[in-house]
C-alpha cells in the first residue's frame, strides 16, 4: 500500500494545529469521526472553519459518539449547523438518564478520524477537548492509500450510525499491502480484528513489546501472552500514567501490577503531562497506533480503528517514542508494589469482580 512519508505528533495542541491548518485548505470534503468533541474553545474552532468551509461549498461531516459528545449533542450547535448544510450523525444515541450511567460507556464510537478530500487523514488518540490540549498523545497524519482507507472506515461508520441495530456486520478493513494496514475493531464476535493482530504480533516476538497505553486493564489472555514472552526472554515493557483521570480504572490497572511484575514484565509510571498515547511496538518489525487502548472496554465493547504497520519509519519512531517516554518515567519495583497501602490491596482485591468490564 502507498503511503507518503507520515507526520506524527505527541501532543494534543500540534495535532489540532495540523488538522485545523489541513480544514483550512479542503477542496471538497471534510469528514470528521470523534468520541469527543466539545464545543468548547477549541471545537469552536473546528466548528468555524467547518461552516466557512460549508458555505464555499466543501461537504461538511461529523460522527460524534453521543456519550463521548454528550454536552455537543446536548446544545443547540447541532441544529444551527444542520440548517446550514452540515452533515452530523450521533453514533448510538440513549435516553439522558442513562448518559451519566456505568453501562452507558459500553459499545461506543471511540475512534478519531480527520480525513480531508479524501486525500489526506489524521488518526490517532486525540479527542476535541479544551482540557487535553496538554496532553501527551499520539497522532499521525497520513495520506496516499492509507487516507483512503480511513475514508473507506468512515463511510462504513457514516452508513452504521444512521442504524438503529449497532450490531450490523462491519467488515475487516485493509488488504496488507506493502506493509500497511488499517485495522479496526467492532464489539461482536469475529469482529474483534485489532485485539487479535495485537496478541498475535505479542506471540510471535522475540526480541521486545514495548505498549503504551492510559487505559490498562488486560484480560487473561494478554496477560498469559505477556507472560509467555517474558518466558522466552522476550523484553516487555508496559507505559503507563503515574494517576488516570479515570480513578476507578487507575485502582484496576494496579490490580494487575503484582502478577505481572513477579512474572518479570517491567511496568513504568509516566510524569508530567497526561499519557493518553495508545502504541505498541513489537521487535522493531510491528507497530500499531490509534484509539486502541489496552483494557477490556477497547478488546470487546467499542469500537476502535488503529493503523498497523511494519514500515521501518513507522516503527522505528514509535519507538523512539517510547523510549523517550520511559526517560521521563518512573519503573515500578516489584519489592516497593508489596509495600503499598493496605488501602491499595483492599481496593485492588474488591475491584477484581469488575475489571473485566473496564
Amino acid at each position: 500500500m502507498y503511503l507518503e512519508k507520515p507526520q506524527f505528533f505527541t501532543k494534543t495542541s500540534s495535532a489540532w494545529e495540523a488538522m485545523l491548518s489541513v480544514c483550512r485548505e479542503a477542496k471538497t470534503s471534510i469528514d470528521m469521526e470523534q468520541y469527543i468533541f466539545t464545543n468548547d474553545a477549541i471545537g469552536k474552532k473546528f466548528l468555524e472553519i467547518f461552516v466557512q468551509k460549508q458555505k464555499t461549498g466543501v461537504k461538511v461531516r461529523l460522527i460524534c459518539d453521543t456519550v463521548g459528545s454528550y454536552y455537543f449533542y446536548n446544545s443547540p450547535a447541532p441544529v444551527n449547523l444542520r440548517a446550514i448544510g452540515i452533515e452530523i450523525r450521533f453514533f448510538n444515541i440513549i435516553n439522558p438518564w442513562r448518559i451519566k450511567n456505568i453501562f452507558s460507556g459500553y459499545f461506543r464510537d471511540h475512534r478519531k478520524i480527520l480525513i480531508i478530500d479524501g486525500k489526506t487523514a489524521f488518526i490517532g488518540g486525540s479527542g476535541i477537548r479544551i482540557d487535553m490540549e496538554n496532553w501527551r498523545d499520539t497522532n499521525v497524519k497520513v495520506e496516499g492509500d492509507m487516507a483512503q482507507e480511513i475514508q473507506n472506515t468512515f463511510e462504513e461508520m457514516w452508513s452504521l450510525s444512521l442504524q438503529k441495530n449497532i450490531f450490523s456486520r462491519i467488515r475487516k478493513f485493509g488488504k496488507y499491502s506493502l506493509g500497511f494496514n488499517l485495522i479496526t475493531n467492532a464489539p461482536y464476535p469475529r469482529r474483534r480484528f485489532l485485539y487479535h493482530r495485537l496478541i498475535e504480533a505479542i506471540q510471535g516476538s522475540k526480541e521486545y513489546v514495548y505498549l503504551t497505553t492510559p487505559y490498562f486493564v488486560p484480560n487473561k489472555r494478554l496477560i498469559t501472552t505477556l507472560r509467555a514472552a517474558v518466558k522466552r526472554n522476550v523484553d516487555v515493557r508496559v507505559l503507563v500514567p503515574k494517576t488516570s483521570d479515570w480513578v476507578l480504572v487507575n485502582r484496576a490497572s494496579h490490580s494487575f501490577f503484582e502478577e505481572l511484575l513477579s512474572s518479570g514484565v517491567r511496568i513504568y509510571q509516566h510524569s508530567g503531562d497526561f499519557l493518553h498515547a495508545k502504541t505498541a511496538v513489537v521487535d522493531g518489525k510491528w507497530s500499531t497506533l490509534g484509539s486502541f487502548n489496552f483494557d477490556n472496554l477497547s478488546f470487546s465493547y467499542n469500537h476502535e480503528a488503529n493503523i498497523v504497520t511494519d514500515n521501518p519509519i513507522f516503527v522505528s519512531t514509535l519507538k523512539n517514542h517510547f523510549e523517550l517516554d520511559i526517560s521521563r518515567s518512573e519503573e515500578v519495583s516489584l519489592n516497593k508494589w508489596l509495600q503499598r497501602p493496605f488501602l491499595w490491596k483492599i481496593r485492588e482485591f474488591f475491584i477484581k469482580a469488575i475489571r473485566r468490564f473496564l
